[in-house]
C-alpha cells in the first residue's frame, strides 16, 4: 500500500515517518520546498526526539520521500492523509484555506475511473460539520456526486509534541469518523497493529473529539493552577494536596461526573463552591475558572429548561420523573430539578412529580425548609405510581432514565439523564 501525506508539519512529518518505519511507501507532499529538500536528503525539517533517526532510515531504505507535487503519483496511491494546518482566525475560528486548497488540489487529481477507491484521512482539527460541508462538496463537484473513486474519512491525532513517536504507536484511543459510520478497510489495515481502543463513528462526532480533549486538557491546567494559587497564598504545600488529590481514581481521576446530562446540585457542591470562591477573592488569588462553575451551572439549568419548554402549548401535561439532586435519596437541598420543576410550573404547564424515594412527610430539617421554600406545592406536586401509569402526558421529562420501568402514556419523552 502506498501513502501519500499533505503537510509535512509535526503530524505529518512524524505519520510519514512511523508509517515508513513499518514498511509502507509513504510519499511526503508539501508547497514548501526546503521542508521538501530536507526530508529528501534524510533530514528531519522539524525539532522532534528519534524523528531524525527513522526518515534517514527510510529515505536509505526508499521508503519515503518527498515532493511539491504529487500529479503524477496520485494514481498508485491508496490513502492521502492530510495533515495541513488550522490557523487560528482573528475571530478566533479556525483558518479553513489550506483544507480547501488541498482538498480541492487532491479531488482534482483522482482519476474518475481509477480501480482502487481512493482513501483520503483528514487528521487536522477543524469544526465540526466541515466534513459535510465543506471536504464532501469539494470532492462531489471535482469527482461526481455518485462516485465510488474515493472515500472520505476523519481520524483525529493524539500526539504530543516531543513525544509523538511513542504516541502514534501507543494512542490513547484511535477515532475513525466514515460518512455514515461503518468501517473503512484501508484504515483497519494501517492501524492492524497497533494497540488501543478504535472507536468507529459518523464525521461529527470524530470531529468534535480533539475538541473536547484539548480543552478538558486546559481545563485541568488551569484548574490545578488556581488551586495552587490559593494554596501559595494560605502557605499550603500544593504539591501535597495534589498528591492527595490524584490518588482518588474512584471520583477525582477517573470518568465519573464527565458525562452530559444534568445540572449539579446537593448540599456540598454549591456551597463548597461557593466558599472556595469567597476564600479566592479574601486572599486575591483570582480564580476565574473556579468563579465561573456556579454561573455556567445555572446556565445549564435553563438550558434544560428551554429544552423541555420547546414546542410545549400553555397548560400542556408534564410529567417529570425524579425530583431529588440524585438518584435513590430524597435530598432536596439545591436540586437543579427543584429549578427545574419550579421555571415549569411559572410557564403555565399542568406539572406531576413522581419520585418514589420522596415523601414529604419525612423530611427534616434543612431539607424540608428548602424543598417548601424553593417548591411550596410540593405535596401537590408529587404523585403515587398508580397515577403516574393512570394519566396521560404531553411531556415526560425523565432524569432518572427511568422512565422505562414504568407503564407511562406519553406523546414524547425526554431524557436529561444524558444529553
Amino acid at each position: 500500500m502506498k501513502i501519500a501525506i499533505f503537510g509535512m508539519g509535526y503530524v505529518g512529518t512524524t505519520a510519514a515517518a512511523c508509517l515508513a518505519h513499518v514498511g509502507y511507501q509513504v510519499l511526503g507532499v508539501d508547497t514548501n520546498e526546503e521542508k521538501v529538500g530536507k526530508i529528501n536528503s534524510g533530514e528531519s525539517p522539524i525539532a522532534e526526539p528519534g524523528l531524525g533517526d527513522l526518515i534517514r532510515s527510510a529515505v536509505d531504505n526508499k521508503r519515503l520521500s518527498a515532493t511539491t507535487n504529487p500529479a503524477t503519483e496520485l494514481d498508485s496511491i491508496s490513502v492521502a492523509i492530510v495533515c495541513v494546518g488550522t490557523p487560528s482566525a482573528p475571530d478566533g475560528s479556525h483558518n479553513m484555506g489550506f483544507i480547501a486548497e488541498v482538498s480541492r488540489q487532491i479531488a482534482s487529481l483522482i482519476n474518475p475511473n481509477r480501480k482502487d477507491r481512493l482513501t483520503v484521512v483528514y487528521r487536522s482539527t477543524f469544526r465540526p460539520g466541515t466534513m459535510d460541508d465543506l471536504v464532501l462538496p469539494i470532492f462531489k463537484q471535482a469527482v461526481g456526486d455518485e462516485s465510488e473513486a474515493f472515500e472520505l474519512v476523519y481520524n483525529p491525532e493524539f500526539l504530543r509534541e516531543s513525544v509523538a513517536i511513542d504516541d502514534y504507536f501507543n494512542p490513547p484511543k484511535i477515532v475513525i469518523g466514515t460518512r455514515d459510520g461503518t468501517r473503512c478497510k484501508n484504515l483497519d489495515h494501517l492501524y492492524a497493529e497497533i494497540k488501543a481502543p478504535v472507536f468507529y463513528t459518523k464525521f461529527r462526532e470524530a470531529e468534535m473529539t480533539k475538541f473536547v480533549d484539548n480543552t478538558f486538557h486546559a481545563v485541568k491546567i488551569a484548574f490545578a493552577n488556581e488551586i495552587g494559587r490559593v494554596c501559595r497564598q494560605l502557605n499550603i504545600d500544593s504539591s501535597k494536596v495534589h498528591e492527595i488529590f490524584v490518588s482518588d481514581t474512584k471520583l477525582n481521576i477517573s470518568p465519573q461526573y464527565l458525562r452530559p446530562g444534568g445540572a449539579f446540585g446537593g448540599s456540598c457542591l454549591p456551597k463548597d463552591v461557593r466558599a472556595l470562591q469567597q476564600i479566592s477573592s479574601d486572599v486575591g488569588a483570582h480564580t476565574h475558572l473556579i468563579d465561573s462553575l456556579l454561573r455556567t451551572n445555572e446556565a445549564h439549568k435553563h438550558f434544560l429548561f428551554d429544552l423541555c419548554a420547546r414546542d410545549l402549548d400553555a397548560g400542556a401535561k408534564v410529567l417529570m420523573i425524579g425530583l431529588a439532586f440524585k438518584a435513590n435519596s430524597d435530598d432536596l437541598r439545591e436540586s437543579p430539578n427543584i429549578d427545574l420543576a419550579r421555571k415549569l410550573l411559572q410557564r403555565g404547564f399542568d406539572l406531576s412529580i413522581f419520585d418514589p424515594h420522596v415523601e414529604p412527610a419525612n423530611l427534616l430539617g434543612q431539607n424540608l425548609g428548602y424543598a417548601y421554600a424553593n417548591l411550596p406545592s410540593i405535596r401537590r406536586l408529587l404523585i403515587s405510581r398508580e397515577r403516574l401509569e393512570s394519566s396521560s402526558y404531553d411531556l415526560v421529562i425523565d432524569m432518572r432514565n427511568w422512565a422505562k420501568q414504568y407503564s407511562i402514556k406519553a406523546k414524547r419523552t425526554l431524557d436529561l439523564s444524558r444529553l
